[in-house]
């Protein structure tokens, strides 16, 4: 090995290498890789429509392809029973962004392209008598050509795959810290993010190993499911945020399995990313909160988890079952009000509470279903009569002011 190693540093071909040929080849090196990117401007139509530094970029791959053919062949790769692995530098001419503006399918069409032109040459290439072993020489160099290609493409996307795990872990703290929108817009933007509409955010416990190969599940599930998906970390939670579902309740559904054990919670409904740290909040806290309703479905809307979120301390759940609750109730009149009362003190029994009010029971019926058109929350559900007793403690706690804004936040969608 030593001295092959000295024989190619010398210029001189190794021993049994195809010795007439290679200095053949070198001769042409220059007309080879023009003619080949000739016919890829023939053959290839995209290629024709890259720009002009992209295609010289290619030229010199071109050109750094026939130099590494010439030494291989030197070195005894195409003679040699244990085959002479090309390296990798055959593609460190072009620019690393050259990996980023043509894909691996293009490049193997372009290596392709180039190993043929130069099969039609072999024999002006090869010396008489050399022609079979020159083609059996370019068969194993396009196969190591292919494979330093592959390894190329390889590690560009291990390193984007890591530069988007850090951009993936930003995106999800400035959204959790409350960022200006600005900062979330320039995040998103560079991990491409579409900005489909609505968007929300899931909260879930991770189910614990890599974090890539989890998000990993979750792109490919995006995908097939056709909405935008951008994940991260959070502690042993998993933050998601999911853009272009009609319902990103049911959507996360179908992404359960990606989840570990415990509550899933979906946040509200946003208009885009800017405003996607509202649904987060709401997501955490209900992530938080949803150990007090053990039953809870899975996943669950933060919406339907407000009473939870309130007595956990969360300012903005608290402000929607003030306002949108007690205060829709306030505002429809105080007959709604004194029924619903009535109808707790009574146990939940219609006639009980008739009577207390001396009314019939059909004006009590009338006045429940008022009272569900109102809040969303029907008295006669025991999970909203739930909410809306805790909806009736605040507000006569903190009574709604009158002037105050509508609250950003919805009441659930019954």
């Amino acid at each position: 090995m030593a001295n092959a190693a000295s024989d190619t540093r010398s210029g001189e071909p190794r021993s049994g290498a195809l010795t007439a040929t290679v200095r053949r080849i070198e001769r042409s090196a220059g007309g080879l890789a023009t003619a080949a990117i000739a016919r890829m401007d023939e053959s290839l139509p995209w290629f024709r429509e890259l720009p002009a530094d992209q295609r010289s970029w290619v030229m010199l791959v071109a050109q750094a392809g026939v130099r590494s053919l010439v030494e291989w062949l030197r070195s005894g790769g195409g003679t040699a029973s244990d085959t002479q692995e090309v390296s990798d530098d055959v593609f460190a001419t072009a620019p690393r962004a050259l990996a980023r503006a043509i894909s691996l399918q293009h490049t193997v069409a372009l290596v392709k392209v180039t190993i043929d032109v130069a099969e039609e040459q072999v024999p002006e290439l090869a010396a008489p008598g050399e022609e079979v072993a020159l083609r059996e020489a370019m068969l194993k160099f396009s196969r190591e050509i292919a494979f330093a290609a592959a390894r190329v493409y390889a590690r560009a996307a291990e390193s984007r795959g890591t530069w988007d795990a850090r951009l993936q872990a930003m995106l999800v703290d400035a959204l959790l810290r409350g960022d200006s929108s600005d900062v979330l817009a320039s995040r998103a933007a560079a991990l491409g993010w579409a900005d489909a509409a609505p968007v929300a955010v899931a909260v879930g416990r991770s189910p614990g190993g890599d974090l890539a190969a989890i998000l990993h599940g979750f792109y490919r599930a995006a995908r097939r499911l056709g909405v935008e998906l951008v994940g991260g970390g959070h502690g042993d939670r998993l933050v998601l945020v999911i853009g272009g579902a009609p319902d990103p309740v049911v959507t996360v559904q179908k992404l359960l399995e990606g989840f570990g054990d415990g509550p899933v919670v979906v946040g509200p409904v946003v208009p885009s990313l800017d405003a996607a740290t509202e649904s987060a909040r709401a997501a955490l806290t209900g992530y938080r909160s949803a150990v007090a309703w053990p039953a809870a479905p899975r996943p669950v809307a933060a919406d339907d988890l407000l009473p939870e979120r309130a007595l956990a301390g969360d300012p903005e759940a608290r402000r929607t079952l003030r306002d949108s609750v007690y205060g829709a109730l306030t505002r429809a009149g105080g007959e709604l009000m004194e029924t619903l009362d009535a109808f707790f003190a009574a146990g939940g029994v219609l006639e009980s509470a008739a009577r207390g009010l001396f009314v019939h029971p059909n004006t009590v019926r009338y006045r429940l279903k008022r009272i569900a058109e109102v809040t969303t929350f029907s008295p006669l559900n025991p999970r909203d009569a739930f909410a809306l007793r805790i909806a009736l403690t605040i507000g006569r706690l903190d009574p709604p002011n009158a002037v105050l804004p509508p609250s950003r936040a919805t009441p659930r969608q019954s």
